[in-house]
């Protein structure tokens, strides 16, 4: 799979860890920053990995800054793109099996790396089946009928 990944300043070195955990698992992975640990501000990354998935240059996204909140709710406000927070394996797990997520989000300064890197193998160990696609459609009709 191709993976789209970034952080803020917050999130670096856990990204950093991530991306080489991902890259070690066989996919592909497009890193959108930040880099070198510049101070990044969380929005302008997650817009990004969003987008760029939203436009099908990537398959799944994963976003890390400090406590992965900020991230998830900026790539929510993308049209289309479902980013979920998940600090455990199991809601990492649901996350795409119930809903379909595109975007893993994480907290750097919640969770450490070991825990990270079983979030994200749950996460991209399992595709989407439709056992929820009923309250997929839901989500999916008030996201259009706020965007009118």
């Amino acid at each position: 799979m191709k993976i789209a990944i970034g952080a803020d300043h917050n999130g670096y070195d856990l990204k950093e860890a991530v991306k080489a955990h991902v890259e070690h698992l066989g996919h592909v992975v497009e890193d959108f920053g930040c880099h070198q640990c510049a101070e990044t501000d969380y929005p302008d990354v997650a817009a990004e990995v969003g987008k760029s998935i939203q436009q099908g240059e990537n398959e799944r996204g994963i976003l890390i800054c400090g406590t992965g909140i900020g991230v998830a709710i900026t790539a929510n406000k993308i049209k289309g793109i479902r980013a979920a927070l998940a600090h455990d394996y199991y809601s990492a797990e649901r996350a795409q099996l119930s809903n379909n997520a595109q975007i893993l989000t994480m907290g750097a300064q919640i969770i450490g790396v070991e825990v990270a890197k079983k979030n994200v193998e749950a996460y991209l160990n399992v595709s989407w089946e439709g056992g929820s696609q009923r309250k997929v459609d839901k989500i999916d009709k008030v996201e259009e009928s706020e965007n009118k």
